[in-house]
Parts: C-alpha cells; sequence; structure tokens
C-alpha cells in the first residue's frame, strides 16, 4: 500500500507541475527587450540595432525575416526585430504574431552601388527622380503596399540593350521583393527595371542571402543592390548609395 501510495503522489506532483502556467512575456517596447533572445536577419540593420544598443540581450540570426518569424511562432525565441512593412506581411501570414511598436529605430532605403560607379549612381537618381515626379513611385506604392492589403502586380518592364546590369536582392522580403511563382518580384524588382531600362541595359536578377549582397558587389559579381538596404554610415564605408527612395521604421514582432 505504501508503494501504491508512492506512485499515487508522484503521478499527482507530475499532473500539477505538466499544469503549471509558463511566465507570461510582456514586450511592450525596445526597453523590454531587456534579459530577452530575440531575433533578426543576418546583416540587416535590426541586426546592427540589437549587436550595438539594445542591454542585456542574447540575438540569434536567422537567413530571412520569415525563418525568425517561424522560431518565434514556436517558440524558440521571444521577439523579433524587422523593418515595418516587411514585418506587416509577417503578421499578416502568422495570425498567433503581432507587431507591438511600429516607431523606433526610423531609417532610409536607398540603391547601393560599387565605390566610384558615378555613372550608374548618377543614372539611378535620375531614375528615382523621374518616377517620383511623373506619379510612377505612387502607383508602384499602391501596388506593393495598398491600404487594402491586396497586391497588384504590375506589367514587367521589358529592358534590352548591349550591356547587361546585374540587381542583387535577397528576394524573401516582401512587398521588397520576393518570389512569385519562381521569379523574384515586388517593388525593388520593378525599381530595378526601371533603372535597367533608363541605363540602357538588360536587367539580370541575381538572388542570394542579404549578407552577401555587399562583398557580391564589391566583387563585380553584380552591379547594384536593391533589397531593402538602409543607407548606414557604416555601409557607405563601402558602397556608394543613391537618392533615398523609401522611409521606414523597425518594429518589434511578438507572439499574441
Amino acid at each position: 500500500m505504501k508503494k501504491f501510495a508512492f506512485v499515487l503522489a508522484l503521478a499527482s506532483l507530475f499532473a500539477l507541475s505538466g499544469c503549471a502556467k509558463k511566465e507570461k512575456i510582456t514586450i511592450n517596447g525596445a526597453e523590454d527587450l531587456n534579459g530577452k533572445t530575440v531575433g533578426c536577419q543576418a546583416g540587416t540593420t535590426g541586426e546592427l540595432y540589437l549587436n550595438e544598443t539594445a542591454e542585456n540581450v542574447k540575438v540569434k540570426s536567422f537567413k530571412t525575416g520569415i525563418d525568425a518569424a517561424l522560431d518565434l511562432k514556436n517558440g524558440g525565441i521571444d521577439a523579433v526585430v524587422l523593418d515595418e512593412i516587411p514585418a506587416k506581411e509577417i503578421v499578416k501570414k502568422f495570425p498567433q504574431l503581432e507587431i507591438v511598436n511600429a516607431s523606433f529605430a526610423s531609417e532610409e532605403y536607398a540603391i547601393a552601388v560599387r565605390k566610384g560607379d558615378s555613372e550608374l549612381l548618377a543614372s539611378i537618381n535620375k531614375t528615382i527622380a523621374a518616377m517620383k515626379a511623373d506619379g510612377t513611385y505612387d502607383r508602384l506604392l499602391a501596388a506593393f503596399i495598398p491600404a487594402d492589403g491586396s497586391i497588384v502586380l504590375p506589367e514587367t518592364i521589358l529592358t534590352a540593350g548591349s550591356r547587361t546590369v546585374k540587381l542583387g536582392t535577397n528576394a524573401a522580403f516582401p512587398p521588397f521583393e520576393y518570389i512569385e511563382s519562381s521569379d523574384p518580384v515586388g517593388f525593388d524588382i520593378t525599381l530595378g527595371q526601371m533603372i535597367a531600362r533608363d541605363y540602357g541595359a538588360k536587367l539580370e536578377v541575381v538572388n542570394m542571402e542579404f549578407d552577401a549582397l555587399i562583398a557580391a558587389l564589391q566583387s563585380g559579381a553584380i552591379d547594384f543592390i536593391a533589397s531593402g538596404m538602409t543607407a548606414t554610415d557604416e555601409r557607405r564605408k563601402n558602397v556608394d548609395f543613391s537618392d533615398t527612395y523609401f522611409s521606414t521604421n523597425q518594429v518589434i514582432i511578438v507572439r499574441k
């Protein structure tokens, strides 16, 4: 009987421990990341922000923001820091997640070219200025970042010429670049088509890891980067940036 009673007591103990609630993690802003494990995309400004300014944070880097979101959804990390527009696409895809802070670490996207490539840089700036002046920029925003969330892909802009320019991107950052029917599409891809057309060249899109883009540009494997890349002082040491074409913020994604 004593043995039976001991087994019953042990079973009850396990049952009680199994029913115990896990401590709730509350993250309402950047200050709440202290002591947490936070995911980000490797090579991004989100990773830079966490490594340089966040205190007592365990940073876990992923190849894509989607990979980080999956680990968050499955309980592997406590939060994800990512650019606002791609973050909104992620929470649409994963209803278990939500954005809790949409207004810190502001940044500006620009096109990167090799240091000293003044000809291509001037042409890119001319294209950006023209599309903002003639309404093309607003139409692209309406297509890829619509108020109702329903993206409508514009027609592909045909490019041609005796030379080819290679656009480097990481097609895992919707709506700026992502894969649709095996082809890279998105705001930056259409912008790249306009850049190549105005430059009188045929466009080739090269999809690779985000943290490999600058090295590929420096080596000559690609000619410019259009990948939701923020023009930071650190990156300016290695590349030249065009005029800004989009302003955004870093946000925090958590489980609901």
